[in-house]
């Protein structure tokens, strides 16, 4: 008798992660983090559980330069979606992998510091 396969295909996913860091110190200012992840998974429900069982996995504390201890841990997860383009075989030197949308320009701007009227040359 032959059996069925259940082995299901898997894809990619993107996760955006969000990480805060605290201190000791009393007036310590929090430092945020965006990363971005890619995810293996069967399932959208998949990725999302990789990632956040990924996510929590992450916390690391250190001591720095000033002997105050650092902890990065996990804020939240922002995101988790499938890749835009998962041909990452194609001929192409560029594969889409993510894309989100936002109607406030200028709160953008505000947080992102990478951001400039420069173009890249």
């Amino acid at each position: 008798m032959a059996t069925k396969s259940t082995d299901k295909v898997e894809s990619f996913y993107i996760a955006i992660i969000l990480y805060k860091s605290s201190s000791d110190k009393h007036d310590y200012q929090p430092l945020y983090q965006e990363s971005f992840i890619l995810i293996k998974a069967t399932s959208l429900e998949e990725a999302k559980a990789k990632a956040l069982n990924h996510s929590k996995n992450e916390t690391v504390s250190y001591t720095n330069e000033n002997g105050e201890t650092i902890t990065w841990s996990l804020q939240q997860v922002i995101d988790v979606n499938s890749v835009l383009d998962d041909n990452f075989d194609s001929s192409e030197d560029v594969v889409d992998l993510y894309a989100r949308h936002f109607r406030n320009y200028e709160a953008y701007h505000s947080f992102e510091p990478l951001l400039s009227k420069e173009q890249f040359e």
